[in-house]
């Protein structure tokens, strides 16, 4: 991502999704402060930053499709899937996993085209804190038989979720982490 796109991703993180408080976060840990990422990743400007990088990030992992837990997945797979229908490259696929099984209708994990055994698919998620959600996100789609290259998020909250997640065997990339959006200046992608 250029410097000057980076910049203006983290100043939204910061205007629109960014609080300073006591939080109880869904891993069940308090917080000192709370990042609301669906106002980033619904926000135009936001959406097409995320899903510019994202996208590049699963050319490079020879994604074919990618998904996430739903709802903070939500919007960043559609924006990763409309980036990648418009920039000429290959197109990049996605589905949603839903918190549980539809019994209903035509039923299912997941919303859209199910992944398939054997086809290459990374998670996103719009923040990580202990990788609970995205490991049992994880085993839903490896129930499936895809495999799961990479692991990506907006934000890494620094807070243990980065080692569950490459112990379980994923590489994990993060536009930003904890200490980018506390810090004066933003630093490099991990």
């Amino acid at each position: 991502m250029e410097a000057e796109q980076r910049r203006a991703l983290l100043d939204l993180m910061r205007e629109r999704a960014f609080k300073v408080g006591d939080f109880l976060l869904s891993s069940g840990r308090r917080s000192s402060y709370y990042f609301d990422g669906r106002m980033v990743t619904l926000d135009p400007l936001g959406a097409l930053l995320i899903g510019r990088e994202m996208v590049a990030w699963a050319r490079e992992d020879g994604v074919a499709r990618v998904g996430g837990p739903t709802l903070g997945a939500d919007p960043m797979v559609t924006a990763i899937a409309c980036c990648s229908a418009l920039d000429g490259g290959t197109q990049v696929g996605a589905f949603i996993v839903r918190k549980e099984e539809k019994a209903h209708g035509a039923g299912g994990a997941f919303a859209g085209p199910p992944p398939v055994p054997g086809e290459r698919v990374a998670l996103v998620d719009d923040a990580l804190t202990t990788g609970g959600s995205l490991l049992q996100t994880a085993a839903r789609v490896e129930a499936s038989g895809a495999k799961i290259v990479a692991v990506y998020t907006l934000l890494d909250r620094e807070e243990g979720g980065r080692a569950r997640i490459e112990e379980a065997g994923y590489s994990l990339r993060s536009i930003f982490v904890r200490s980018d959006l506390l810090a004066s200046e933003p630093v490099g992608s991990s």
